[in-house]
């Protein structure tokens, strides 16, 4: 039998009723089934096992033999097999005959070129993919630039939490659960006594703050 080629991108799905082939691009991994092909001897041989469950003895044991099974999965007919997937599925296929990978025609080979879109890019594809990417950064800087919080109010403080009950207030100078006072406090830098923001002098020692 002729050499076969196509053969280092498939997988072997024969069992040993029958043969089939799974080839995958070697680029996307987009994979194709060849026909399932069913086998003869492997009818027979399962025919031959029946009979050997039933009668026992040698038939039994000769049907069911590693040798057998493996003649089935490995001889010429699945050769022959092989031979038939490669050339059922091989016209979905080419090679690049730069890089050498078996792509699928349909995603990854760029026929204007004779080449797979790793060695010779789809313009086209190249240039809408730039152009998505460049518009994604183009919103983001326009998005940077423009003011998104009108109506929002960014001088109050949204939320403080009162220091003497822990409640919440949305704002103003006095906690609306218990009355204590939410006005931030500073320290004196002489005498360390803490006192309401925006005093003076220190209420304890007289520093001017």
């Amino acid at each position: 039998m002729a050499h076969i080629e196509f053969t280092d991108n498939y997988q072997d799905l024969s069992t040993e009723s029958g043969y089939q082939f799974k080839f995958m691009c070697e680029r996307c991994g987009n994979g194709y089934m060849s026909t399932w092909k069913g086998s003869k001897a492997g009818m027979a041989t399962g025919l031959l096992r029946g009979a050997g469950s039933m009668f026992g003895g040698m038939l039994g044991n000769a049907a069911y033999g590693a040798d057998q099974l493996r003649d089935l999965v490995q001889g010429p007919a699945h050769d022959k097999a092989l031979q038939e997937a490669v050339e059922e599925i091989r016209p979905l296929f080419t090679q690049c005959k730069r890089c050498g990978n078996w792509v699928c025609e349909e995603i990854c080979f760029n026929k204007e070129r004779g080449l797979c879109v790793d060695c010779a890019p789809m313009v086209q594809r190249e240039v809408a993919s730039m152009q998505a990417k460049i518009t994604i950064d183009q919103a983001n800087v326009k998005l940077q630039n423009m003011d998104l919080t009108e109506g929002i109010d960014l001088k109050s403080t949204a939320v403080l939490i009162c220091p003497a009950c822990g409640a919440e207030n949305d704002g103003g100078k006095f906690c609306g659960e218990c009355g204590a006072s939410l006005l931030p406090k500073t320290e004196c830098p002489k005498c360390g006594t803490t006192f309401k923001a925006g005093t003076k002098f220190c209420p304890e020692c007289g520093q001017k703050i």
